[in-house]
């Protein structure tokens, strides 16, 4: 399985790490590093089964390398996996184990914080490797940078819808309002947008509305709340079947990761005349951020950079246009064309 799955999705080395004293089990999935190191963040959770597991790190390397391309970054994308229970299996010494295994790679990955592993993990894990970032002496929380990049996607598409980047009056439905999810609304209302609010934790609406004021909709109802936008902030798949004919909007733009089901709701969305930005176009202050402490740079700088998100979606959406395509195949082909234009340092390894 592990040859036909680096034959299909490109990928120039996946490793296997595995250390019975400890009980790490670990995948690295690199996929591309024409434009860099692959940098991703590391996953611990219980797979059904190795085979899912590396389904999944597979296919989160290949989005890193979009993510990382799309965002102008000179990077390559990479992920990793630790298969177990978190609460069982996460110790010093494994996370320790993890990163000699990490450090063996040369520098080709970086690890980062992700699902289940935070900043005080990637701390033990610098114990034993350089390539690491996301730590506690680094740029601190991206939340704020990853909400000014979604904020800035939402500007390029009112732009683009309405003609004025301006948000006054603009009616933004923002579901989930997680630490991004709250930022992201809390800038909206800051820049004269009409929000309204919905999660599925009363305590996080409460939270929200005891500073700033918002309407509400239920978590059931939400797909069906008239708005100019749609932020999904929360989980990702929310553009299916079922929900795709349910929106009453123009513009769906938001945080969350895969916020399609399946790539063909992207087409979907524009046969109702719905705009749809990528995902990973403008959810990538994450990755900015730990970039740009990755190369020594400051706070203030990974800002500007989430900004720049705004002219980078307004050329993929002309882009889109000229060529009859949707915006995701546009973002798609910006991506792999900065990679084939881009020169590889190491050399395609076929798998460890």
């Amino acid at each position: 399985m592990v040859f036909d799955a680096l034959d299909d999705g490109g990928h120039e080395q996946v490793s296997y790490f595995s250390d019975p004293e400890t009980g790490l089990q670990s995948i690295v999935a690199i996929h591309d590093t024409t434009l860099g190191p692959g940098l991703g963040g590391t996953r611990i959770l219980d797979y059904e089964s190795e085979d899912a597991a590396l389904e999944d790190v597979l296919r989160l390397s290949g989005a890193m390398t979009l993510k990382a391309a799309a965002a102008d970054l000179d990077l390559g994308g990479a992920k990793a996996v630790i298969l177990g229970d978190p609460a069982e299996i996460k110790t010093e010494a494994l996370l320790e184990a993890y990163g000699r295994a990490v450090e063996c790679l040369g520098g080709r990955y970086i690890t980062s914080v992700d699902v289940n592993s935070g900043v005080d993990d990637m701390e033990i894990v610098r114990r034993t490797t350089d390539h690491v970032v996301g730590l506690r002496d680094g740029l601190g929380d991206p939340s704020p940078i990853t909400a000014t990049g979604v904020l800035a996607g939402i500007r390029a598409c009112v732009e683009h819808e309405y003609g004025a980047d301006s948000l006054d009056d603009v009616e933004v439905v923002v579901q989930g309002l997680g630490k991004v999810g709250s930022a992201l609304a809390s800038d909206l209302i800051a820049r004269g947008a009409a929000v309204t609010i919905s999660d599925v934790s009363e305590d996080n609406v409460e939270r929200f509305l005891a500073e700033h004021d918002a309407d509400v909709v239920a978590p059931d109802a939400v797909y069906d709340e008239p708005c100019d936008v749609f932020a999904p902030c929360a989980i990702g798949g929310v553009v299916n079947d079922e929900t795709v004919s349910r929106f009453d909007c123009d513009v769906v733009a938001g945080a969350a990761n895969n916020v399609l089901a399946e790539r063909r709701h992207a087409g979907a969305l524009a046969d109702r005349g719905i705009l749809y930005a990528p995902d990973y176009v403008i959810n990538a202050g994450g990755l900015i951020t730990v970039a740009e402490e990755h190369r020594g740079g400051n706070r203030e700088t990974a800002f500007e950079r989430a900004k720049a998100i705004q002219d980078r979606l307004l050329s993929m959406i002309e882009r889109a246009e000229d060529a009859g395509t949707t915006v995701l195949q546009a973002a798609d082909d910006y991506a792999n064309e900065r990679i084939e234009r881009g020169e590889r340092t190491t050399p395609a390894v076929a798998g460890d």
